[in-house]
């Protein structure tokens, strides 16, 4: 494959290959053979130009551009594409076999058919939207398709069957794109809210546990899910207590507590607790099935905007009846009184408002971004504050172990091996940094603790060789499992530490080690966040549960003034409601357990690719990239969408406008002033699908 270099930085590259080097047909399976690679995060592939946008990581820039120009279109095509892709691409089919046959079935009938077959054809088209508008009318009151069913309605009793028939051909055009971009919206979500666990813990005969993954499973096993984690099936509760967020499941926010003989299905997240699960069902598609039924059809989930454009479009129906009545009632010129009628505001609005919000979703995933409702966007679009997690959002997700202290007759290597046992059942950034490191040192860490308790935002207890263990933050090993630190002890922390993250281990109310993580900024968080100010975001703020010391050298790093160190989950919720109650519009970004409730309070919510399964299901909106910087892409397609929208009212507002008073003075015919409308109205709902965003990245 040929192709050249249009953007190329660190992590990301775009190659442009140029046009009908490759089918729309090949575009998923070639993401599937790129994302295949393993260093390589995201692919977004369009056929239209040969664009290919790749996320990657970094120092693999050379091997991924060898490998790519080694593809040939017959080795893209023999690429598996999964079920989903294989969805969308029948879905794509689909929209463009009915539309071409719309628009032929629309010529060929208007230039062949004898012209009684034709009136024929008029008449039963008109008889359907004339039902539908009598029914609407007895069932609804005066809306949009009542005036529809007039307007066909008047131009078949003035012989205008032309007219008529344009009418309905732009009614029926609208339709279709407004039900291609419903639809492959859903499919996208679909694909994107599918579960992706790849391991579990194997619970077996002999108690032991095994990390296996998923596609190992077999109905009747038994696993164990720990706090924070989504259920990756369905089953029955057979040991444990906890307490199981089936929000995506049901709508209800608050959690249900599980015991044993407990049903759990797949797709809820464990808020607390500890729970083995007997397998009785291994997939997760009615989680996925109820979250899109409740994305297409909840009134909740509709943008604000939305919603008022069709209340204000059935709103303006009988002004429009009631000018068609003035202007018959002074002028007693039917021609003139039915151009009032033939052109409405109501038409235009309900249709481009609604096609402008789904179309940018579409195009949002299309960027990597799936979100959960039209409202979302229109609250990124007005946010004026955003509030950032530091550790794995503003920082790296993989922060390093940058040593180790031992204040006992234990080895460093001893702290660290009973620090990696405990800290890989929570997978969090600052736990895998600990089982990395163990790993990179060959230091086994065999289970010899007892059952393990997460305490969210503080800690693990355990039980060690019949000593109690604890592992976490100052607060927690210090004020809430009362272990004493010395003065000698703190001042070796604080001297080895420097501004790192401190983790600290414990038995028994002693102290025998500590463990600095160091978690630098993202690259592209300082850009980030002064792209955001420059967007309109005023007010930024930082939460971290870190030190004051850690958390100002990075608030001074990145140009962040207002921030809060030792915040508990809590805290942070009560953060979120503060700002709403001055009246500020709230954007929260966190990746872990304890941002949740954070997460749930904000007006609008986002989780990273590696946030942790708890986060990401509470999160309104997922990416799944790992770039920080891809919010200022999020914002900005957010506030071009309202500017669309607001652009397409001035628009339909001038125009039938000016049909109006054009056919009051005489100057258009009914026809043509309809002609005109519908066409306008198909016009106005093409430009709404049209790409917000010149690429999908935030910068060129």
């Amino acid at each position: 494959m040929r192709f050249r270099i249009v953007h190329d930085r660190p992590g990301r590259i775009r190659l442009r290959a140029g046009a009908y080097a490759f089918d729309r047909v090949n575009e998923a399976p070639l993401e599937k053979r790129i994302t295949a690679l393993p260093y390589v995060i995201t692919a977004q592939v369009h056929a239209a130009n040969g664009g290919i946008l790749i996320l990657y990581q970094p120092g693999h820039r050379d091997e991924l551009l060898l490998a790519i120009s080694s593809y040939d279109k017959n080795s893209v095509r023999r690429a598996i594409c999964s079920a989903d892709d294989k969805k969308l691409l029948k879905i794509d089919r689909r929209f463009e076999r009915k539309l071409a046959k719309h628009v032929v079935k629309h010529v060929i009938f208007r230039r062949c058919l004898p012209f009684f077959l034709r009136n024929i054809r008029i008449g039963i088209k008109a008889a359907y939207f004339i039902m539908k508008g009598i029914s609407s009318l007895f069932n609804s009151g005066l809306t949009v398709e009542v005036l529809d069913a007039a307007s066909i309605s008047a131009a078949l009793i003035t012989g205008d069957r032309k007219t008529a028939s344009s009418v309905m051909f732009l009614l029926q055009f609208s339709s279709i794109m407004e039900d291609y971009t419903k639809s492959r919206t859903e499919a996208s979500l679909a694909q994107s809210l599918a579960m992706h666990a790849s391991h579990v813990w194997l619970v077996q005969e002999d108690g032991t546990e095994l990390l296996i993954p998923i596609g190992e499973l077999k109905v009747g096993d038994s696993i164990r899910i720990q706090t924070g984690s989504a259920i990756p099936v369905d089953g029955t509760v057979t040991e444990g207590e906890g307490t199981v967020n089936e929000a995506s499941l049901t709508g209800e926010p608050l959690p249900v507590e599980k015991h044993a003989n407990s049903e759990v299905f797949a797709g809820t997240v464990i808020e607390e607790g500890n729970l083995i699960v007997k397998v009785r069902n291994l997939t997760s598609d009615t989680k996925i099935s109820r979250i899109v039924h409740l994305i297409a059809d909840s009134e909740s989930l509709k943008a604000g905007v939305q919603s008022k454009a069709e209340r204000l479009a059935d709103g303006i129906v009988p002004f429009s009846f009631l000018g068609f009545g003035l202007t018959w009632a002074l002028s007693r010129n039917v021609t003139k009184a039915l151009s009032v009628l033939m052109v409405d505001y109501s038409c235009a609005i309900k249709l481009s408002t609604p096609i402008s919000v789904i179309s940018a979703m579409k195009e949002a995933m299309n960027h990597g971004f799936t979100i959960k409702g039209g409202k979302y966007l229109e609250a990124l679009a007005n946010a004026d504050t955003i509030v950032f997690d530091k550790t794995g959002t503003l920082t790296y997700a993989e922060p390093k172990l940058e040593k180790i202290l031992s204040f006992t007759e234990n080895s460093e290597e001893d702290v660290l091996r009973i620090a990696a046992c405990l800290e890989e059942h929570f997978p969090h950034s600052v736990a895998n940094a600990i089982v990395r490191a163990a790993k990179e040192k060959n230091l086994l860490h065999p289970e010899e603790h007892d059952q393990v308790e997460y305490i969210v935002a503080h800690g693990i207890a355990s039980r060690l060789h019949g000593k109690r263990i604890v592992i976490g933050s100052k607060h927690f090993v210090c004020e809430d499992e009362h272990v004493t630190i010395s003065e000698e002890q703190q001042a070796a922390i604080d001297k080895d530490s420097a501004a790192n993250s401190v983790i600290y281990l414990a038995v028994d109310g002693q102290l025998i080690g500590a463990l600095c993580i160091s978690d630098p900024p993202r690259m592209e968080a300082a850009e980030t966040i002064s792209a955001l100010k420059g967007l309109g975001i005023s007010h930024i703020v930082m939460l971290t549960g870190d030190s004051k010391k850690s958390a100002s050298r990075v608030a001074k790093m990145l140009g962040i003034t207002e921030y809060e160190s030792e915040v508990l989950p809590e805290d942070k919720h009560r953060y979120i409601e503060r700002l709403k109650e001055e009246g500020r519009s709230v954007i929260m970004v966190g990746d872990g357990i304890n941002d949740a409730p954070a997460l749930a309070a904000a007006d609008v919510s986002i989780a990273m690719q590696d946030a942790s399964d708890i986060a990401r299901d509470t999160a309104d909106v997922t990416m799944v990239s790992t770039d920080l910087g891809e919010l200022i892409t999020l914002r900005t397609l957010s506030v071009r969408l309202m500017e669309r929208i607001h652009s397409n009212y001035r628009t339909i507002v001038g125009f039938n406008t000016s049909l109006i008073l054009f056919g009051l003075a005489g100057i258009l015919s009914p026809g043509r002033a309809a002609l005109l409308h519908n066409g306008s109205t198909m016009l106005i709902s093409a430009k709404s699908m049209t790409p917000l965003l010149t690429s999908p990245q935030k910068s060129e």
